[in-house]
């Protein structure tokens, strides 16, 4: 998705040479918030629907052979909110047959057709999406807003627990994380993260702590340890790249010189974009940072998570700029 002239597009693109296949266009505002702006919700693919949030809450499902639109609702009008200060950021999660986000309510819609099947009471809006909890044979629906971590049952909304976490400027911007009966959540602006524990209706606050502050981008569990960037993104330099424990919450080691990047883990190993456009290869290891190869990939600020695909990478500046490279195939 992107933005230009007062116009929101989402593009699909053929994955190996880049060719436009078809576009869908809108009108949408840019809400350049101390950021470029333009659309902050990634499009989801369930079949052969595909179902994108627009920053002022325009909600589609387009067919995804051509683009064309199937069903489309504005979440202004039917939660009865106002557009949040950052824009509606919330990536649509798919369960079963309901479609689900967060944005000023938690909501449920019906994927097929986009009736709403239900509704949470009004909440400060959070601009992360909704996780899955399976808990005695149900399913659970995790989200953080800017009042705080919030669960409620996927079949009707009805709340299960609640535990409060702000943020100055109301900036809760990342995804709760989920193992087990643990939940994981993280915020800038010098807030931390914190691990809870959900007991029946309640959420038990394991630990709390300022080791792992994610401002937008999340971190990612891999085999017990949290990797991830720690600080604010408006000061990048002072951003580094953590490691902790998921159980303790301590800190194991942390690398500065990323900016405030994004990663994935493929195959065991972490694959970072730094701010900068560089992409860096790197062991996935409680035991120190140690890259094993970096290659100039874009330029500009990079903010977007880069996607992994087919032995392909995917990357996009802030400034629209998309670049697909082959990753080297594995030595046997």
């Amino acid at each position: 998705t992107g933005h230009d002239d007062g116009v929101e597009t989402v593009w699909c693109l053929d994955c190996q040479s880049g060719e436009v296949l078809w576009t869908h266009k809108y009108p949408g505002e840019l809400l350049p918030n101390l950021h470029e702006g333009g659309p902050a919700s990634t499009p989801t693919v369930d079949g052969d629907q595909v179902y994108t949030v627009g920053k002022e809450g325009q909600l589609y499902c387009l067919n995804m052979a051509d683009g064309k639109v199937l069903w489309e609702k504005s979440l202004q009008q039917e939660l009865g909110v106002k557009t949040p200060e950052w824009g509606f950021s919330s990536s649509p999660r798919i369960l079963g047959n309901q479609l689900i986000l967060e944005a000023g309510r938690v909501v449920s819609f019906d994927k097929s057709n986009g009736d709403k099947l239900w509704q949470t009471d009004l909440h400060d809006a959070g601009y992360g999406s909704a996780a899955v909890i399976h808990q005695n044979e149900k399913l659970l629906i995790a989200t953080l807003d800017c009042d705080g971590l919030r669960v409620v049952d996927s079949e009707n909304g009805q709340a299960v627990a609640f535990a409060e976490w702000k943020s100055p400027y109301k900036t809760n911007a990342s995804t709760p994380i989920v193992a087990g009966d643990q939940i994981f959540v993280s915020t800038g602006y010098k807030v931390g993260c914190g691990l809870f524990r959900l007991q029946g209706g309640s959420l038990e606050l394991v630990y709390k702590n300022t080791e792992m502050r994610n401002h937008f981008n999340n971190s990612i569990l891999l085999d017990g340890f949290l990797y991830g960037f720690d600080g604010d993104s408006h000061i990048g330099r002072l951003v580094t790249l953590n490691c902790i424990d998921f159980t303790t919450g301590k800190l194991v080691w942390k690398q500065r010189g990323l900016g405030c990047g994004s990663l994935l883990i493929v195959d065991g190993k972490l694959l970072i974009l730094a701010e900068d456009g560089t992409l860096i290869l790197a062991k996935a290891s409680p035991d120190s940072y140690t890259e094993l190869a970096r290659s100039e990939f874009l330029a500009g600020r990079c903010w977007t998570v880069p996607v992994l695909a087919n032995g392909r990478v995917y990357g996009r500046n802030a400034d629209g700029k998309l670049v697909c490279t082959t990753l080297p195939k594995a030595e046997k």
